[in-house]
């Protein structure tokens, strides 16, 4: 059987004027896929094998090509957005025709030299599409380890577990939610720590440094925001963990050991209703 969007051998069962076709051996030459005469190899006859990747044309038939597209079946890719049209987005992803992305596959909307990270699959009209939904074709063998820094591409967020990352564009991996930290967006990429690498191989991430670390980033980033306020946050640490998130992004509890790390260096005071930068 010739596979759409894998790259495969294939025999020559017939030379023609316009290329040659292609099937699975010349005893099984029922299903043929028609290889351009521009992408034949130098005397290439029939009985010879040769190695192709199987997709559809502008007409929706399929054919043959002996370059390497720089996505295939069971992969995930960074690809540019060449375009958008009617149906959705079209990525380049190295044929003559670009791969669309529809709207009903994309996390978000893309834009015209976005890079999205997509994988492939066949639509219900038998043609090689792009899906910005790659978790199940992420890997789950990374050489990673507890502790190690890592950098991945978010590509989903859930209310309910947390961030989706893909690390290397690779291996699967979540930002728990009680790890996420400030405002991670679908498409952006960040830099994490391992916690945790699971029975089955994908990776748990935190991108807060061990605590006694994180205390310190959060303290300076407190101040920075008293700044902002010509030194005087017109609240102080009794407030809403709504508000809190709001306005510095951090769980209550990470502010309130912030802020207890700055009074105890004595950068601040805190009163009833603010908390003041000392010497303002």
């Amino acid at each position: 059987m010739i596979k759409l969007g894998e790259r495969q051998t294939l025999t020559i069962v017939k030379k023609v004027e316009f290329g040659v076709y292609l099937a699975e051996s010349k005893d099984n030459a029922e299903e043929k896929v028609l290889l351009p005469v521009k992408q034949v190899p130098e005397g290439a006859m029939p009985g010879d094998v040769v190695e192709v990747f199987v997709y559809r044309d502008s007409k929706d038939r399929m054919i043959a090509t002996t370059n390497t597209p720089k996505l295939k079946m069971g992969e995930v890719a960074e690809l540019a957005v060449a375009q958008v049209g009617k149906f959705g987005a079209f990525l380049d992803w190295g044929l003559e025709k670009d791969l669309l992305l529809p709207f009903k596959q994309q996390k978000k909307r893309v834009q015209p030299g976005d890079k999205v990270l997509v994988s492939l699959y066949i639509d219900k009209s038998g043609r090689l599409c792009a899906t910005m939904n790659v978790y199940e074709n992420l890997r789950c063998d990374s050489p990673y380890k507890k502790n190690d820094q890592v950098t991945g591409r978010v590509y989903e967020i859930s209310d309910n577990f947390g961030a989706f990352v893909a690390v290397d564009n690779i291996y699967s991996a979540l930002i728990p939610k009680k790890e996420l930290y400030g405002k991670v967006m679908p498409g952006e990429d960040v830099t994490a720590r391992v916690t945790q690498v699971k029975e089955d191989g994908r990776l748990d991430l935190s991108i807060r440094e061990k605590a006694y670390l994180q205390i310190e980033k959060d303290a300076e980033e407190i101040l920075k925001i008293i700044d902002s306020y010509d030194g005087v946050l017109p609240f102080n640490d009794k407030v809403s963990p709504e508000i809190i998130k709001r306005e510095t992004g951090m769980s209550k509890n990470e502010f309130k050991r912030g802020v207890g790390n700055l009074l105890k260096n004595g950068l601040i005071e805190i009163t009833d209703k603010v908390i003041r930068r000392k010497g303002r």
